[in-house]
C-alpha cells in the first residue's frame, strides 16, 4: 500500500465514507501477507516509497500468479521481473491491461489512476545492441517507479563518437544507467562527461575472458571517473530502483 492509498483510506473513514471495520479489513495483511511459499510485503512502499517487486525467475506459474494477484487486490498493480513468456501470457490473460516486455523480460500492471511520471529524467545508456535485456529492464522498472525515463541505445567505446554526438542529452540527465558488457569501460568515459550520479550496470556480455561479466564488474569498480556507482552484474532492477530513489531524494 502507497503513502497516498493509506492517507485517502484515512480521510475517508475520517469523513464517514468508510467504517472503521472496513478499514481494517484493507489494512488487516499489512505488514505482510503470509502464502505459505512467500510472505508479501505489502508495507515496503510505506517504507521505502517503492513497493516489493515479483523476481519471476526460479519461481513456478502459480506461485508468480498467486503472488501479482494479492499485489493487484492490495495496491492494484504488480511488478514482475525476470519472467517467461508463458507467465506474461497467463498474467495478460487474468489482467488485460499488463504490459510485456518481451526484451526486458518484465510484466507491469500500473495503476489504474497512476500519474504520468514526474521524478527524472533518468537516462539509460547501453553499450551495444546485446545489452538491451538489462538496459530495458532498467528502464522499465525506473518508469514502474514514477521515472521519466530517456533511452541512448549502441553508443559503446568502439565507436566513441555516437556517444559525444549526445552530449545535450547526457547534460540533461538527473541520473545516468550505463549499461555495459566486455570490458566494461563505458561507465567511465559518461563519468567523465556528466555532472550526476552515475550508475554502472555490468552485463554477461562478452566473450570467454570477460569471465560472464566479471571483466565489466571490475573494471567499473576499479573506475577513475568520480560519481560512478557499480551494481551486480546483469542487475538493472538495482540501478532503476537506484536512480529513481536519487530522483525523487
Amino acid at each position: 500500500m502507497k503513502a497516498e492509498q493509506l492517507e485517502t483510506l484515512l480521510a475517508d473513514v475520517a469523513a464517514g465514507r468508510l467504517t472503521p471495520g472496513a478499514a481494517l479489513e484493507r489494512l488487516r495483511h499489512l505488514p505482510y501477507e503470509d502464502l505459505s511459499f512467500a510472505r508479501i510485503d505489502h508495507h515496503r512502499a510505506l517504507r521505502q516509497g517503492q513497493p516489493e517487486v515479483v523476481f519471476c525467475e526460479g519461481k513456478s506459474l502459480e506461485q508468480v500468479l498467486a503472488i501479482c494477484e494479492r499485489l493487484e487486490a492490495a495496491t492494484g498493480s504488480f511488478l514482475g521481473t525476470r519472467a517467461t513468456e508463458a507467465m506474461a501470457g497467463a498474467l495478460r490473460q487474468r489482467y488485460p491491461r499488463v504490459g510485456w516486455n518481451p526484451v526486458a523480460r518484465t510484466v507491469f500492471l500500473a495503476h489504474a489512476e497512476a500519474p504520468a511520471p514526474a521524478a527524472g529524467p533518468v537516462l539509460v545508456v547501453s553499450a551495444g545492441t546485446s545489452d538491451l535485456p538489462v538496459a530495458e529492464e532498467a528502464a522499465v522498472v525506473a518508469e514502474a517507479f514514477g521515472t521519466r525515463v530517456e533511452r541512448l541505445m549502441d553508443v559503446g567505446v568502439a565507436g566513441l563518437h555516437r556517444l559525444l554526438s549526445a552530449g545535450d542529452t547526457l547534460r540533461q540527465a538527473r541520473v545516468v544507467i550505463v549499461v555495459a558488457g566486455m570490458e566494461g569501460a563505458l561507465p567511465s568515459v559518461v563519468g567523465g562527461l556528466v555532472a550526476v550520479p552515475v550508475i554502472a550496470v555490468p552485463t554477461s556480455v562478452g566473450y570467454g575472458a570477460s569471465f560472464g561479466g566479471l571483466a565489466a564488474l571490475l573494471g567499473m569498480l576499479n573506475s577513475c571517473a568520480a560519481g560512478v556507482t557499480v551494481v551486480n552484474i546483469d542487475n538493472g532492477f538495482g540501478a532503476a530502483a537506484a536512480a529513481s530513489r536519487i530522483c525523487r531524494a
